[in-house]
């Protein structure tokens, strides 16, 4: 069977062969190819089977003791906490970590990744982007050993480290509800996520098994552009002759932004509203009353990363896909 490459796509597609290059190396944004030209070739390499095989052999048979890591934004406490933890496990097996963050950028994100395996990294540990999955496709036909954290693609059979975000955002969604809440808000983003879809799911689960009523101006879908739709949507929440009794962020961003509108317009945490939110931040602290909120094991989430990534450098072909558990750290912002 002919093996596939640069020039065959290029013939395929009607482009160069150094446009194609650019873009399965990770520098389409840098090189300024369009997107449209980007997405026609990695479009055409899936389909043509390309497999970069010189790569994938030179990261089998050279070991460089360095990982690769790509998260999503070094400024989200998740990022920084993931980050500390891969590199202690990593140091006690020897290994450097080169790391990068994608700012939540699908075309960075392939960027950095394109540029960690010409660096020939001996694997990837990945907070993918959205809509990365054809990137996450090319590193398995390539045979790149890699291992997914926090986020994953329910479709893609691949390695793996998240949090049961299902069975957190259940559990917080019950413990306001054991304090005697009703009319709870769920503020998440929109997203296409599977983490985040499964934050929804938990939640109105919780509604449903406990024969709550769930409203759509309760789940309010925010947009990653800014704060003005956190501000709308608790105006929206808290108006009307049965505002919501506790309002559920579905992450620490959300929470900050939503804490400091509540802040803005005097509404009184807990006296007047409950708040819980999924994740922990530092900034927290700067409140004037101790947060609710979800931890995630993230000493354990890097330490799994690091191992199951070196067992597949080892050699070891089998998928493991681990579901870790949140504790639920109860400050003094949910009353009963």
């Amino acid at each position: 069977m002919k093996r596939i490459g640069l020039k065959d796509i290029a013939e395929h597609v009607g482009v160069s062969v150094a446009l194609v290059s650019y873009v399965l190396n990770g520098q389409a944004e840098k090189k300024q190819v369009s997107k449209e030209n980007a997405e026609r070739i990695r479009s055409a390499a899936e389909f043509l089977n390309y497999r970069p095989n010189q790569i994938a052999k030179s990261l089998k048979m050279h070991k460089t003791h360095t990982i690769g890591l790509v998260v999503a934004d070094i400024n989200y406490r998740f990022s920084t906490g993931i980050t500390r933890a891969i590199e202690a496990e990593a140091k006690k097996n020897n290994y450097t970590v080169l790391f990068g963050s994608s700012n939540e950028h699908k075309e960075t994100f392939e960027e950095l990744v394109g540029a960690l395996v010409n660096r020939q990294v001996d694997g990837l540990i990945l907070v993918p982007a959205e809509n990365s999955e054809t990137q996450i496709r090319m590193l398995q036909r390539a045979e790149i050993p890699f291992v997914l954290i926090d986020r994953n693609f329910p479709e893609i059979a691949t390695n793996h480290i998240a949090l049961d975000n299902y069975r957190a955002a259940y559990q917080s969604t019950e413990y306001l509800i054991s304090l005697g809440h009703k009319r709870i808000a769920f503020f998440n983003y929109h997203s296409s996520f599977f983490h985040l879809l499964e934050r929804n799911r938990g939640y109105l689960q919780a509604l449903a098994d406990h024969k709550i009523a769930s409203y759509p101006i309760w789940l309010q879908s925010i947009g990653t552009a800014g704060t003005m739709d956190v501000q709308q949507g608790l105006d929206y929440v808290l108006a009307g002759p049965d505002p919501c009794d506790a309002i559920f962020f579905a992450t620490d961003t959300l929470a900050l932004a939503g804490l400091k509108y509540l802040n803005k317009i005097k509404v009184k945490v807990p006296d007047q509203v409950s708040v819980l939110s999924f994740d922990e931040s530092e900034a927290f602290d700067l409140f004037y009353c101790p947060i609710t909120h979800s931890r995630q094991p993230l000493e354990e989430m890097g330490q799994l990363a690091v191992n199951t990534l070196l067992e597949l450098i080892g050699g070891n072909k089998t998928i493991r896909q681990i579901s870790l558990e949140a504790d639920l750290v109860t400050g003094s912002s949910c009353r009963e």
